[in-house]
């Protein structure tokens, strides 16, 4: 009748077969015995012994209502009691809320942290720790060091995690608005209707954490209430993916085109407005007149290269598909097919491309990188670049530096670094090349406006999540 534990299951999967062999065959005597077992999603786990258990996951629970009852559950009395001190509450409360934000921050995607790091309770039993700490060392006549504070939150405890600079420069600003002298002043609050409860009890904590809204605006964690627009959709495009996935592959014998027949002129198409391969002689003759060993130009060599990968295998992809529809060689596009049916990019062609949301947009993104790249071998340099649609733009920029850097004499390539400036027109409206670097543009902006006629960033117009930025001048600069 006993329990048994197993533990990180996904790191032992061949004795995962022996276990159901075992719990399908051993003869058990007594109705309370369990097995428990822990484990990582995993594609390779057996899926019999996942059908024959009962599942349950453990998610962090969604919204500060419900993750600061979480964390209140796991504080008792002795602990709200521990220091007679009256910061020690308010504070203990704010550790509790930071650490509720830091969490909820990190479902806006990269709006939230650029990195999606792993908080967990022991960051917070940890600060808790830290704070009881200090407040029994301080001299009361001087009161809390807020830097030291400050600093074991933003670079030990929570920021010891954090390995992106711009994530560290966020949490060390809510370290400072939040840990500081304001927070035992009666009107401080995180958020309007989000303030410090004075309490005595657990019971009234839970009782004012009760009082909270269930849904939380994006503003209480510090964002716009655009970054909600971009949560929302995104959840939504995952059910929907998860839905049309564990659809039934065949359809009925009802009228209208089969999924075959509908992928068939969709491949058709495809290869109709694929662009010619590159002849090898001829770029090559044409990166002879332009320079061959000119920064920019092995730059453009090694991106046609690339674009070329991608139209070989699309072509062959494509051709074989349509011949294994007609049924003369073997289907082994079939994963190819379901993905053309759904407007989804097959594995194949991602793994050597680029990323998109639909088919339709990756094909005509490929059309568009594809003239820009033939436009400046056959016609010459453009005056505008479209840097995002380069496979490696850090490389065109190097490419840049180098440029810059061999045309003044004296200039180290170490010493030479980039800098830009936005520009108030558009990409239509520039004629000529600048006299030195290059211009761009393709770029936008998430989370933040554009204010063209002073050129600076501005707070989001609501419900535009993405602004296009104007051309931008990129050179170099020699800093020495």
């Amino acid at each position: 009748g006993g329990w048994v534990l197993l533990q990180n299951c996904h790191l032992g999967l061949d004795f995962m077969d022996e276990l159901l062999e075992t719990l399908l065959t051993a003869e058990i005597q007594d109705d309370t015995f369990r097995v428990w077992i822990t484990t990582e999603p995993h594609p390779k786990f057996p899926i019999t012994l996942l059908q024959i258990a009962i599942k349950f996951t453990n998610e962090p629970p969604q919204g500060v209502r419900a993750s600061l009852t979480r964390t209140f559950s796991g504080i008792n009395q002795d602990l709200l009691d521990v220091s007679n001190m009256p910061v020690w509450k308010p504070l203990l409360y704010t550790v509790a809320f930071l650490h509720s934000t830091v969490q909820e921050r990190r479902k806006f995607g990269p709006l939230g942290w650029n990195i999606p790091y792993e908080f967990n309770s022991a960051d917070f039993t940890a600060t808790v720790q830290f704070i009881q700490n200090h407040l029994d060392e301080c001299d009361t006549k001087k009161g809390i060091s807020w830097n030291t504070v400050r600093y074991m939150i933003g670079e030990v405890q929570y920021g010891g995690r954090i390995t992106d600079d711009f994530d560290k420069r966020l949490l060390n600003c809510f370290a400072r608005v939040w840990f500081n002298e304001n927070i035992f002043d009666s009107t401080f609050c995180f958020h309007t209707g989000y303030k410090i409860p004075v309490c005595k009890t657990l019971e009234q904590y839970f009782e004012y954490i009760q009082s909270l809204p269930a849904v939380d605006s994006p503003k209480v964690f510090g964002l716009h209430p655009n970054a909600d627009i971009t949560y929302q959709s995104n959840t939504a495009a995952d059910v929907l993916d998860t839905i049309t996935n564990i659809q039934p592959k065949e359809s009925g014998a009802g009228p209208g085109e089969t999924r075959e027949a509908i992928v068939y002129r969709l491949a058709e198409d495809m290869l109709e407005k694929l662009p010619p391969d590159y002849i090898p002689h001829e770029v090559k003759s044409h990166l002879i007149k332009m320079g061959q060993l000119n920064s920019m130009n092995i730059f453009l060599r090694q991106e046609i290269d690339r674009i070329q990968k991608v139209i070989t295998i699309l072509r062959n992809s494509l051709n074989d598909l349509k011949l294994a529809i007609e049924g003369t060689i073997v289907m082994s596009e079939a994963n190819a097919l379901d993905n053309m049916y759904n407007a989804r990019i097959p594995q194949v062609w991602r793994r050597v491309s680029w990323d998109s949301s639909t088919l339709g947009f990756w094909f005509t993104e490929l059309l568009e990188r594809n003239t820009q790249l033939s436009t400046w071998i056959y016609e010459g340099r453009p005056n505008v670049f479209w840097m995002t649609g380069f496979f490696n733009p850090q490389g065109f920029l190097t490419a840049m530096r180098q440029e810059a850097t061999r045309a003044h004499e004296g200039w180290a390539l170490d010493a030479v670094t980039i800098h830009n400036e936005v520009l108030k027109q558009n990409k239509e409206e520039i004629t000529a090349p600048p006299s030195e670097g290059v211009y761009i543009y393709g770029l936008y902006l998430e989370g933040a406006g554009w204010d063209r006629r002073n050129s600076k960033l501005i707070e989001s117009t609501p419900k535009i999540l993405f602004v296009q930025l104007p051309v931008v001048h990129i050179f170099a600069v020699n800093t020495t």
